[in-house]
């Protein structure tokens, strides 16, 4: 480990821009010894050894979440999770002796660190225990089975290591680590793990979150740190991009209805026929997609210009002037507009994901629908998504002699008898407006910290000195975290847990699909990370 030097959260790096100020590494000065010998401690091969078997042990205890699930108490398939329980508590005895622990809707938990200043806002740190079910036909693709937690030597295998179990396990790891080291903090500090994350968080985050609401009230917390971003090589330069803001989310459902009979008298337009000529439409007239300044991607983009080595330089000088200039800004979407992921980053998406129609091959459907999955651009809403929906269609719902309700109201009623109807409704009712944009001007000290800690563990885990090996940048999640039921308790949310993004050569997958993997020494980076927050926010008497 490097001879290291204490900095203010505050402190700009004297090689940042106006693009991109950044803050200098934050290093724990009250408690530097102690985060010196854990530093030592995370370096060596006993430590590994613990980390692979409490990430591996994990992994190996299937928690699986399904979107069809039904109560907890009532669907048996909850019962998975209780093993899960079982292991933490088996596992992290120091923390489970020391902090007082509560279990919400039964397999939510609520850990607190009392500190010992009342008058300091509590710092939040989330992560979810289930993961994405395992497809039973694509274990045979795994290099090592899904849930056997296997350690390679390098990499550990298996659904949830890096998605999010890495992430409960490295934050309980880190806490572990500081109790065993006589760590007693002076700001309390809070846990709260969902169980459904990838269910839409429901009966986890979302009964947490009153339940955390409840004892603390609004605004109560002084940071909140939920899984999101993490770093990977760009440009020539190594970005972290913790994510201050998430998109919007509105499913909306199309359905069409008319007159049933015998197939063999069929009109000109069936219902499925008419729903078919409705989602033509939609698919041809996408959103219209700008890039906008006041937004946490062109944040994203300012950084890249001010610190990037790599890039082409025409691109560069568009992203810089792009900030007065107009002409510039639209030079900039015109090259970076290429690469689809990026335009379906930047604006509202679209995409039909449910289609279902007719309930025999000699009966005319009488009613057909399909679902368009949405995801709201930061600087849109959702009224704003249902008022293009509903225009989207007026013109063939009059082509079609259709009776016309658009999310509750009447948009257009037949002078005559009409053909048929149709609706568009929030499928689910669980439509989301784009997540307020967490703070980070020069004033904003919970990012600042955020952001010194990312330099200061990045830098402490490989040896390095100085504030330009990273650089870290806000950026916005492509969906939606567990952080979408915390809104009330701060506004210092940001998604990110430190995790090694990109550049592997390894023949793996990523999250979400078949060799869900992570390297072991990315793994204890975290539990440095979210110990070095934890020392830095305790000590930070402005937040």
């Amino acid at each position: 480990m490097a001879d290291v030097k204490a900095a203010s959260p505050l402190t700009l790096s004297p090689a940042s821009t106006d693009l991109c100020p950044q803050a200098s590494a934050l290093y724990p000065t009250e408690h530097d010894a102690l985060w010196r010998d854990l530093g030592n401690t995370f370096g060596t091969h006993a430590f590994e050894g613990r980390a692979v078997d409490w990430l591996g042990g994990a992994v190996r205890v299937p928690t699986e979440s399904y979107d069809d699930l039904g109560p907890v108490g009532e669907d048996a398939r909850w019962e998975a999770f209780q093993p899960f329980l079982d292991y933490l508590l088996q596992v992290f005895p120091l923390v489970h002796t020391t902090l007082n622990l509560t279990k919400v809707n039964t397999y939510g938990l609520i850990y607190e660190w009392k500190g010992s200043n009342d008058s300091a806002k509590p710092l939040l740190l989330m992560a979810h225990s289930d993961v994405v079910p395992v497809d039973p036909t694509s274990v045979s693709d795994w290099i090592h089975p899904p849930y056997s937690g296997y350690f390679d030597g390098e990499r550990l295998w298996g659904r949830g290591s890096s998605d999010d179990k890495s992430g409960l396990i490295g934050i309980l790891a880190a806490i572990e680590s500081l109790i065993e080291s006589k760590f007693n903090p002076s700001r309390t500090i809070v846990l709260s793990f969902g169980f459904d994350e990838e269910a839409s968080g429901q009966e986890g985050a979302g009964k947490l979150a009153l339940a955390l609401l409840s004892v603390y009230g609004e605004n109560a917390f002084s940071l909140l740190v939920d899984e999101g971003g993490g770093y990977e090589e760009k440009g020539g330069s190594v970005l972290a991009v913790p994510a201050i803001a998430e998109k919007g989310y509105l499913d909306t459902r199309i359905t069409v209805s008319s007159p049933g009979g015998h197939s063999s008298l069929p009109p000109k337009h069936t219902s499925i026929g008419i729903l078919s000529r409705l989602l033509v439409e939609l698919e041809s007239k996408p959103f219209d997609v700008r890039l906008e300044r006041d937004t946490p991607i062109y944040v994203t983009l300012q950084c890249t210009a001010a610190h990037a080595k790599n890039i082409p330089s025409s691109l560069r000088k568009a992203i810089k002037a792009s900030a007065h200039s107009d002409r510039a800004l639209r030079k900039v979407e015109e090259y970076l507009f290429k690469d689809p992921a990026f335009v379906s980053l930047v604006g509202t998406t679209q995409a039909i994901d449910l289609v279902q129609g007719g309930v025999k091959t000699n009966a005319l459907p009488e009613e057909a629908w399909a679902v368009v999955n949405h995801r709201i651009a930061t600087q849109s809403s959702v009224a704003a998504v249902q008022a293009r929906d509903t225009a989207l269609f007026e013109e063939l719902a009059d082509k079609f002699n259709l009776t016309y309700t658009a999310f509750g109201s009447e948009v257009s009623r037949r002078n005559g008898p009409a053909y048929g109807s149709l609706v568009l409704t929030d499928a689910w009712g669980s439509a989301l407006e784009p997540a307020p944009v967490t703070p980070t001007d020069t004033s904003a000290v919970p990012y600042r910290v955020l952001s010194g800690t990312i330099k200061a563990t990045y830098n402490a885990h490989r040896g390095l000195m100085g504030d330009d090996n990273i650089v870290v940048s806000p950026g916005i999640m492509g969906g939606n975290t567990d952080t979408q039921f915390y809104w009330k308790l701060t506004p210092h949310i940001i998604r990110y847990n430190h995790g090694h993004e990109g550049g592997d050569p390894a023949p793996v997958g990523g999250i979400h699909t078949v060799n869900e993997s992570i390297r072991i020494v990315d793994f204890v980076e975290m539990i440095w990370f979210f110990t070095t927050l934890i020392l830095n926010v305790d000590e930070a008497r402005d937040m």
